[in-house]
């Protein structure tokens, strides 16, 4: 197919380019353009469901339709768009009025982000606290009681006080703080806690001053509080190479990557974020995507079908690589592998090392690898079939995978991840690797697939022990959903199955996989603890033992 080359103003590794031949050296051209516009300020980051990865992903379905891939996404589209549950955020008509005084929603007042919805009209005041009526609680002797305990937890505070109101017949509360103290009380639209028992909201210390000045005075209070989930809509790319055979193999990457870090993901902790354009993550893996396509469109092997995916919000838990599996557009029953690409822009001139994972999930990796007899680099193997990319979820359907990656660098989820540090030439060893594996394997039967042990995805916390369990990261609901169970591990012997959700580890609450994981750094090895978890509408008790 014929393709025109945009000239360059920069010429990429000079040097290296030079020892190429001129086929890979429109290859390497080709990288640099396609990763120097996805991994430009023009798309900010390419944060799923941000106008950035629109136009990455518009990017990607015109370079799968010049190449001649066939549209399998929705309705004969390359788009396969799926939904993202960004956490929760005021609805619509959020109101509180004190004595005929409107209040602004999120500005002087919130419900908290665990409250139920509610509507309610009385009189009320701080000082007097009657059975079914909206209860005013200050909370600034709390807060001037744990000024300096570094263990005090405002949530639990609220939590409690709630509790306490409900079981003496409040039917709602109000809570504001007096003193001049921060209670450091916000609206958190990422809460996954168990819901409040009564509706609950927060009044800031301004509107307090102004309109609950004398806390011995009555108020006529009239509230509607409402949350609603936050919606963000993200789509893949997928495209089809269809050579008529029984086989298909799937190539993907992940497009996506972190805009300003706005979901709390850059490795930056303090001051103005920026533009994270990531280069190598995850531009320099879609890019050999793409050019792997065009020469497997243009190869003489046919003995596969090709199924191309460029993923969405990976960053945010392999939601677009778990939506896919759960919505396949082709049969997955079909599929012989999946071969995924993430991080491969940074391999070192000097150690010329590569990572492959996934080396255990089928015994014929290794000659299927080895018959490549021209690998210009070393490779690392690593076995497992999970971890922080998507070909996990293909493994989550016993699909042997492998994973090819360059390694961790110091720009890793920073600005700094740019095009001008991108090793093309070694992207373009790693796609002529995979093109020559695959157009090699003459076996035109499926790959035995065989189950490795279990990987970790990454966290802040840090821990010595493992339930041996694969959260959904793409669950929503409170608590963590087991996606699978390793085998032999704590998990398994004590009976937890895949579907299950982890509520409590211990004495702590597993809200999220972030608490989770918190949760696991409380224990050491030989430890026991018990797990509650809800199986359906069950909630069952398990003894684990680390």
């Amino acid at each position: 197919m014929f393709r025109i080359l945009i000239p360059l103003l920069l010429l990429v590794q000079f040097a290296s380019a030079q020892k190429l031949k001129k086929a890979d050296k429109e290859i390497v051209q080709y990288l640099q353009q396609q990763v120097g516009y996805l991994s430009s300020d023009e798309l900010k980051g390419r944060r799923a469901g941000d106008p950035g990865e629109i136009l990455a992903s518009e990017f990607i379905a015109a370079k799968f339709k010049e190449i001649g891939l066939i549209p399998k996404g929705d309705n004969a589209t390359f788009f396969q768009h799926f939904s993202i549950n960004d956490g929760k955020e005021l609805s619509e008509g959020n109101e509180l009025k004190v004595n005929g005084k409107i209040l602004k929603p999120g500005v002087d007042f919130f419900p908290l982000s665990n409250s139920p919805s509610a509507n309610f009209n009385a009189e009320t005041s701080p000082s007097l606290n009657e059975k079914g009526q909206p209860w005013m609680i200050d909370i600034a002797e709390s807060i001037q009681e744990n000024k300096d305990n570094p263990h005090f937890d405002v949530a639990n505070l609220l939590n409690d006080k709630i509790t306490k109101a409900k079981d003496k017949g409040a039917s709602a509360v109000l809570f504001f703080n007096s003193s001049s103290l921060d209670d450091k009380i916000r609206f958190d639209p990422k809460d996954r806690s168990e819901p409040t028992p009564i509706p609950a909201a927060y009044i800031n210390t301004n509107a307090q001053k102004a309109h609950l000045s004398d806390v011995s005075s009555s108020f006529q209070i009239s509230a509607k509080l409402s949350i609603s989930p936050k919606i963000r809509k993200a789509r893949n790319v997928v495209g089809y190479l269809d050579n008529n055979a029984p086989l298909t193999i799937v190539i993907g990457a992940h497009f996506d990557h972190l805009g300003y870090g706005e979901d709390g993901n850059s490795m930056i902790r303090t001051g103005d974020l920026g533009i994270h354009n990531g280069a190598d993550d995850n531009a320099s893996g879609t890019s050999s995507m793409i050019e792997l396509a065009f020469l497997l469109k243009n190869s003489k092997a046919k003995q596969y079908n090709y199924l191309l995916i460029a993923f969405s919000a990976e960053e945010l838990g392999l939601n677009g690589s778990k939506y896919f599996v759960e919505n396949p557009t082709i049969s997955l029953s079909n599929v012989n592998y999946m071969i995924n690409m993430d991080m491969v822009g940074r391999m070192n001139d000097s150690t010329k090392t590569i990572t492959v994972g996934g080396y255990g999930t089928s015994p014929s990796w290794k000659p299927m690898m080895d018959a490549v007899k021209k690998k210009d680099f070393s490779i690392k193997v690593d076995s497992s079939g999970t971890g922080p990319s998507d070909h996990t979820s293909f493994y989550r359907k016993d699909i042997p995978v492998l994973f090819f990656f360059t390694g961790l660098h110091s720009d890793y989820h920073k600005p700094s991840d740019d095009a001008d540090k991108i090793n093309y030439v070694g992207m373009l060893k790693i796609i002529r690797f995979i093109q020559q594996m695959i157009e090699a394997d003459k076996q035109e039967q499926k790959l035995v697939f065989t189950k490795t042990r279990e990987q970790q995805t990454s966290t802040s916390a840090r821990f010595s022990v493992s339930m041996g369990i694969m959260p959904d990261y793409s669950y929503t609901g409170s608590g963590v959903r087991v996606d699978g169970v390793s085998d032999n591990r704590p998990a398994k012997k004590a009976g937890i199955l895949t579907g299950d959700i982890v509520k409590q580890l211990g004495e702590h609450k597993t809200s999220s996989v972030e608490s989770y994981m918190q949760a696991l750094s409380k224990f050491k090895k030989g430890d026991k603890t018990t797990t509650i978890v809800m199986r359906g509408e069950k909630e069952i008790s398990f003894e684990i033992v680390f």
